[in-house]
């Protein structure tokens, strides 16, 4: 869908870097234009949880110079990447990771990537206190420009993101800047550069068994934590989103955003809207670059119930993701219909230890060296 009614009114330049990642965004009535975005949101967020995003106003130059400086990075040599490797950021949680370091319950993922984040200055009160996943980035200094062109990419996706959460406040019958002022006042923004390396397809057990191996996932099934992802990847293709019980291929499009939603979002609407599960294997024969931006709610914030008389739960009640929806409760899909068998609203905390909860699963031996 076009985005660019969203974006027309924002109250920042994409360079503007005196209020960090803060919220840009408008107070007033939404256009005509912007109404009829929000209605199609809603649809593709009540429907599939996964939409593609046009006229983000993020530069097709940007994306190339991500994409080139990226192959040129992960071209080298284990040992000259491990220069900016994690264990070096401690609880940022910055920098590079090799092939199978991140799990996915409790498997090895089939990919390497980065780690960044909104940039931190060491003298930062959260940088100081040692706050998880927060700090100054680890860049390289090979390939020179990489650094420049993550933060370029920060700056201008965080916009898309603020954009989506003004049209989903407008679908959600609240006040555009509702998100802003509150939850995303003060975004948790991370970003990954991740490279799937090309599946072998070897027989197990030797060349000469006709038994295949499992399949080695990039990443297996799960959902993201957050609000939103927005993915830009190359032309290889291997990401697929389970709609309706069925494994459906996400078209790759450079220049095109992917937007799926997260856990807190689904929490968030009682199930309204739904992060879907998704996976990814790479079969092209080509290493595979993907580029997600996570944009969450603030580190501090909690997540509770939308003030929303609005929220029903769908009319098909063999529905298997039908909440129930109550004034003092969040519903959302049955813990049992979850790849996980978890129930994010459940959640009491803030979401910046929730989240720290679940890195700390994705990465076990590096956590436990940082607690150590």
């Amino acid at each position: 869908m076009d985005l660019s009614p969203l974006l027309d009114d924002q109250a920042l330049p994409i360079d503007d870097r005196t209020a960090g990642h803060r919220s840009p965004v408008r107070q007033g009535a939404p256009t005509t234009s912007q109404l009829r975005v929000a209605e199609a949101l809603d649809v593709a967020c009540r429907t599939q949880g996964f939409f593609r995003v046009t006229g983000h106003g993020i530069d097709p130059a940007l994306f190339a110079d991500l994409d080139r400086l990226a192959r040129r990075f992960f071209a080298q040599s284990d040992q000259t990447k491990a220069e900016i490797a994690m264990a070096m950021a401690g609880p940022a949680w910055r920098g590079w990771f090799p092939v199978g370091a991140e799990l996915t319950s409790g498997r090895p993922d089939h990919k390497e990537g980065i780690y960044f984040g909104t940039e931190l200055p060491n003298d930062d009160p959260r940088v100081r206190a040692g706050t998880p996943l927060h700090g100054p980035n680890l860049f390289p200094d090979e390939p020179a420009g990489l650094g420049t062109a993550v933060l370029a990419y920060l700056d201008a996706a965080t916009r898309v993101g603020h954009a989506i959460m003004s049209g989903l406040a407008i679908a959600l019958g609240l006040p555009r800047g509702w998100f802003a002022d509150d939850l995303t006042a003060d975004p948790t923004v991370l970003f990954r550069i991740f490279h799937y390396p090309p599946e072998v397809e070897a027989p197990e057990g030797g060349p000469h068994l006709t038994t295949p191996r499992a399949p080695a996932w990039g990443v297996a099934e799960h959902t993201d934590y957050g609000l939103l992802t927005l993915l830009a990847q190359d032309d290889r293709g291997g990401l697929e989103v389970r709609v309706d019980g069925r494994w459906l291929p996400v078209p790759a499009e450079p220049s095109v955003l992917v937007c799926n939603l997260g856990d807190m979002l689904e929490a968030l609407t009682a199930g309204r809207y739904r992060s879907t599960p998704h996976r990814v294997r790479n079969t092209s024969g080509a290493g595979r670059l993907s580029f997600p931006l996570f944009f969450d709610p603030g580190w501090d914030a909690r997540v509770r119930p939308l003030p929303l008389d609005s929220l029903t739960a769908p009319s098909d009640p063999s529905d298997p993701h039908r909440p129930t929806v109550s004034s003092d409760s969040v519903a959302t899909p049955s813990i049992q219909q979850r790849w996980d068998r978890t129930d994010p609203a459940a959640w009491t905390g803030t979401y910046g230890e929730y989240l720290t909860a679940k890195v700390s699963r994705v990465f076990p031996e590096l956590f436990a060296s940082l607690e150590g």
